[in-house]
């Protein structure tokens, strides 16, 4: 089907041939579908979002839309100004699947363009996200969601940052600590606390916060620590003798003792720095003060560098037994 041809069924077609026009979209190519945009292919594929004939149809028009919109700001810019979010966030919001997926799909393609940010957040789109995070999806829809949220994360509202960076938390509680989906939450969650106090403080003032913090910094990819790090920092550094303790507390310092000997180079920088910070030589009864000792040793051995990795590796190994 020729894209004049598709547009005149999109627009003038019955049931039949809309639907049948919604899947020759799929298979052009990327210079028909350019054309098939400039000949106003946009609004009548929305329009089928509003009142579609069946699931089929429905379905199949935002499978023409997301292949529209990939690879051209311009039809991102488009499908934005042509009111598409709000029909998105009313299929997230009714909760049936597979739709909750490709409408998830569609919004993280439009966050990507500079241009439709400030309208999509605006439009509620971070509250219906940060509200999903949660529920019961796939693994592929989290990660779409999360990157989408960090696209926003500028127009984040501070009302708000506290709220997602909960949420964030008890996602990444929940999974393996090696895995992508949360070395992207702690990503977005690092970035969320370097720009808001409330996010910092929400991530402390939850129970199993700074626990899943810690647990990342042991466990998690290299990437993954590096951002875990440097939330504690951060923590640690609004208000030391607040927080000092409950950081100690998750047992945090053979992990940042490991990451400050093999992490990235921001990393070791922060992981230094939190040791620092976290030492404390002179409080505590003999077993604290025999780990501070123990510290100062393995700290002094990383810093004099040169030094065999397994003997620092054994040095650590002291502190968790």
């Amino acid at each position: 089907m020729a894209e004049v041809a598709v547009v005149e069924a999109l627009l003038f077609g019955d049931d039949g041939a809309k639907a049948a026009a919604t899947e020759a979209v799929i298979h052009l190519t990327n210079k028909q579908r350019h054309k098939l945009a400039d000949n106003g292919a946009i609004p009548p594929l929305i329009s089928m979002l509003h009142n579609p004939p069946d699931f089929k149809s429905l379905e199949s028009a935002l499978f023409a839309l997301l292949s529209l919109a990939y690879g051209s700001e311009r039809n991102k810019i488009r499908i934005a100004k042509s009111g598409a979010i709000p029909l998105f966030l009313n299929l997230i919001r009714s909760q049936i699947h597979p739709l909750i997926d490709h409408a998830i799909a569609a919004l993280l393609i439009l966050s990507s363009c500079s241009s439709n940010k400030p309208s999509m957040a605006t439009s509620g789109a971070i509250e219906t996200l940060n509200q999903t995070l949660l529920q019961n999806n796939t693994t592929q829809v989290k990660l779409d969601i999360i990157v989408t949220l960090h696209n926003l994360s500028p127009y984040i509202p501070t009302f708000l940052s506290s709220s997602t960076s909960s949420s964030l938390i008890h996602l990444i509680h929940e999974s393996e600590k090696s895995s992508k989906l949360v070395e992207k939450s702690m990503c977005l969650l690092e970035h969320l606390s370097s720009s808001s106090e409330i996010a910092l403080k929400a991530i402390s003032s939850t129970e199993i916060g700074i626990r899943a913090v810690v647990e990342s910094v042991e466990e998690g990819s290299k990437q993954c620590k590096e951002y875990a790090v440097g939330i504690l920092l951060m923590i640690c550094e609004s208000s030391r003798e607040r927080y000092r303790g409950m950081i100690l507390c998750e047992g945090a310092i053979p992990g940042l003792l490991q990451v400050s000997l093999d992490g990235t180079r921001k990393a070791k920088g922060s992981a230094k720095s939190l040791l620092r910070l976290l030492r404390d030589c002179e409080s505590g009864g003999g077993g604290e003060r025999l780990k501070n000792v123990v510290v100062e040793e393995v700290m002094v051995e990383i810093y004099r560098g040169g030094t065999e990795v397994g003997m620092v590796e054994e040095m650590i190994a002291r502190l968790t037994t």
